[in-house]
């Protein structure tokens, strides 16, 4: 006797990683995106300890880029923090984390987003060949890079890789919204209102980030 239901779909999950520093609306809008384009059950928000070949001065402390993630996503039932590599410290190697994801998530599907731009840096990242192995992809289409132009050798990946990255590719609204523009604008005395969520504001007001 068979189940008419057929085999229980897996759960399926989004990882988005970044330094997060600060979350805003843009990141937001984009795991939303994702969600919908790509049926993911849930997206897990994983901040980074320390970025690979970026300036750990530069960001805020990781008690506080967890709490800003956490007050953005607070009302929404489909966004989780995952806070692996902040609990883990040192610097934050994709394969360490996706390591230690399966083992939580057995059962799941997991799909890793990154930007477009990044996918001309996967052939340097450690242990790439397992990643890919590991999980699908999400690129986003950033404002300002080209896909349509850019040919599969640029990846620097072997076959079929190129082509399965290219064709996972998340259509999303060209808003002009970056952490950094963020940092300055707080620094000057601006208003970032609009940015990012008010939680985040009222945290990064609260603790003197980025003056």
């Amino acid at each position: 006797m068979t189940n008419a239901a057929g085999p229980r779909r897996r759960e399926r999950l989004g990882i988005f990683g970044g330094s997060f520093n600060p979350v805003h609306l843009g990141h937001l809008l984009l795991a939303q995106t994702a969600q919908e384009q790509f049926d993911l059950d849930r997206v897990l928000f994983m901040p980074c300890a320390v970025q690979p070949h970026k300036d750990p001065r530069m960001l805020a402390s990781a008690m506080h880029r967890e709490a800003m993630v956490e007050a953005a996503i607070l009302d929404n039932l489909g966004f989780d923090l995952l806070d692996i590599e902040l609990r883990r410290g040192g610097v934050s190697f994709t394969v360490d984390s996706l390591r230690e994801i399966r083992s939580r998530y057995p059962q799941t599907e997991l799909f890793f987003m990154i930007g477009a731009d990044t996918l001309l840096e996967l052939h340097g990242w450690k242990e790439i060949d397992t990643v890919l192995s590991w999980c699908s992809f999400i690129v986003f289409a950033r404002p300002g890079f080209d896909l349509q132009r850019l040919a599969p050798d640029a990846i620097q990946l072997p076959s079929p890789w190129p082509d399965r990255l290219l064709s996972n590719v998340c259509r999303v609204r060209q808003i002009d919204i970056s952490s950094s523009d963020i940092r300055h604008r707080v620094a000057e005395g601006l208003n970032i209102r609009y940015l990012v969520p008010q939680p985040v504001e009222m945290i990064i007001m609260e603790h003197h980030l980025y003056r």
